[in-house]
Parts: structure tokens; sequence; C-alpha cells
């Protein structure tokens, strides 16, 4: 018989239990626990039509036209489901399964009842996936976790010297690559769409909680969006609390970084990022980068745009060693 069971409980069996969501891929797009199988008993279309009769007719005409819906495409779900349950595409050998919808309501109730028809013991999440973003922002508001902050002019390697810490055994969280985006005017060069801010924070909850909270982990300074993802409140507010930590390099080395890093790219694609920055660059400084640009000299192009981005980060900088003081990196 189906279960509801409570966010902590949900995502412990998930370490072990493969996890479907039954909304329609629109909401699974916009945001999902991270690992679970997409599995919607409607499409988009559907979900609308269903809401719509519901609202205007009442409960019963929407439970109708559901069953009409799905009626034609049980057993290819059912399958689907045997297949989700079982961990391997094809094999269809019985085992458990954990569902969520967004309220824990009919649609993940649906499939359970369908899916204990096939053999599959399944678990439900307890008020949905509207009660795992509340876990989840309640989480960071009260981050168990101690918070080193690693910064460093633009150029001086953060990214690179995090992978490195995190071979060597310490807690990292990679907040760039969890974003799918750098941080600058440049930052989203040669990757792929960001995922929305709210399954970035989904992410980022789940390296959380793979941490111990008894030890730190360190994290690269970032402003309080990465790209079009925002960090969430809680986290915000303790990385400006955190220990800070500096990255000292050298104009050239962090030049050099910099033309090995984006020097590649089409001309193009480099004066559509200075043109992200010409209010902050001045018109003069953002022509003459551009320029620079499309006489192939990068180099120019980037050290123009480095000094806007050192000015900017230097503020900032003076206002944290006021306020929290600030670590040499090398001194840990």
């Amino acid at each position: 018989m189906m279960e509801p069971i409570s966010v902590e409980e949900f995502l412990k069996r998930s370490l072990t239990t493969p996890v479907a969501d039954v909304r329609t891929p629109a909401e699974y797009d916009k945001g999902h626990i991270p690992g679970a199988f997409l599995f919607p008993l409607f499409n988009d279309r559907e979900r609308a039509e269903v809401g719509t009769l519901y609202v205007q007719q009442g409960h019963t005409a929407a439970v109708l036209k559901g069953l009409e819906l799905t009626g034609p495409r049980l057993e290819e779900m059912a399958r689907r489901g045997m297949e989700i349950a079982s961990g391997n595409p094809g094999d269809a050998s019985g085992g458990s399964l954990l569902l969520y919808c967004w309220r824990g309501g009919m649609r993940s109730a649906s499939v359970a009842w369908l899916m204990e028809k096939m053999g599959i013991r399944c678990y439900t999440l307890e008020q949905g996936y509207k009660a795992y973003r509340n876990h989840l922002l309640s989480f960071f508001d009260h981050l168990p976790h101690p918070i080193n902050v690693l910064g460093g002019l633009t150029g001086s390697g953060k990214t690179e010297r995090l992978h490195q810490m995190a071979e060597a055994g310490e807690q990292v969280i990679d907040l760039e690559g969890l974003a799918g985006h750098k941080g600058s005017a440049f930052g989203n060069l040669g990757l792929p769409p960001q995922p929305t801010t709210e399954h970035f924070q989904n992410l980022l909850f789940r390296a959380f909680s793979r941490m111990d909270p008894a030890r730190p982990v360190w994290l690269e300074d970032e402003s309080r969006n990465v790209g079009k993802c925002s960090l969430p409140d809680g986290l915000w507010d303790k990385m400006q609390q955190a220990e800070f930590y500096l990255i000292e390099a050298s104009h050239q080395e962090r030049t050099c970084r910099l033309m090995k890093e984006y020097a590649g790219f089409d001309p193009c694609l480099l004066e559509n990022a200075i043109c992200k920055i010409e209010k902050r660059l001045g018109f003069d400084q953002c022509k003459k980068a551009l320029e620079a640009c499309r006489s192939g000299d990068i180099k120019t192009a980037l050290q123009i745009c480095l000094a806007y981005y050192d000015k900017a980060y230097n503020y900032q900088l003076e206002i944290r060693k006021k306020s929290h003081g600030i670590h040499t990196f090398d001194t840990i």
C-alpha cells in the first residue's frame, strides 16, 4: 500500500531507491530533486486542461478528464515505471519507487496506485516537491557547515585552486560549476545554458548534504548572482560572515590565464561580452576594447576589462577588510 513519508525520510531513502518526478516536463525543467527521473502523469497541455476543469467544474470532472487522457497509455506508463524501479532500462523485475508531485496529492497517489498494481512498493513525498523546496530553504537559513571563502582578483586561478584542494581532501563546492557560469560578463562562453535558479539551488543543497558538517566547506567568492542563478539568501548571508582567504597573483600571471581561457573564442562572442559592461567600462574604454578585439589584439581587450574588474573587486575587498578581515591564502 502506498505510504506518504516525510521529506527527511524521502531524501534518506533516495540514496538507495530510484526517484520519479510525476509532474509535467515544464515543471521538471524548472527544478527537480537531483537524480529524479522524469515520469509525467500529464504533459504540460494536459495538466492545464485538467486544472481548468477542476476550477470550472470541480473535482469529479477533472478526475474523469484525467482518466480519459491517461487511460490509453497506462500500459506504457506501467512498463516505464517498472524500468525505473529496477534501475535498469528494459528490466521490469520489480523493486521500490519514490514518487513526488507538486503537493503530494492526486498525481503521485495515482501513479503509486498503478505501480503497486505491478508489484512495485511505492513511497510518496508528503506534501510533495513544495515540501522539498521549503526544507531546502530552511536548511540554508540554518546552515550547519562552517564556511571558508576563497577570493582573488579576476584571473587569479581561484577555481583551479579549489579543484586542487578538493583532490587533496578538502570539502569544496564549485558554485560556478553548479551554476554553469564563471561569474563575469564572459562567464557563459563555451558553456551550456544555465539551470534555473531553482534547480541551481537544488544542486547546491545536494552538494552540501554530502558534506561533513563538522568540517569547513570551501566556496569561491561570488556575488549574490552567478550569471542568472541566485544563491539562497541564507547561504549568501553566511558567506558574508565567513573566513575569507585571498589568493594573490601578478597582473602578468592573471593576464596569461585569461588569454588561455578566452583568446580562442570567436572575437564576435568576446565583443558581445564587452558590450554587456559598456556602462561600467565607460564609452571610451569600451570603444578601445572593442577596437582591440576587432583588430585581433585580444590581450589588450582583456586588459582593459581586467582594469574594470580589478577596481570593482578591490573596492569590495576594502569593505571586507574593515568589517571582517582577510587572510592570505598562503597562511592556511
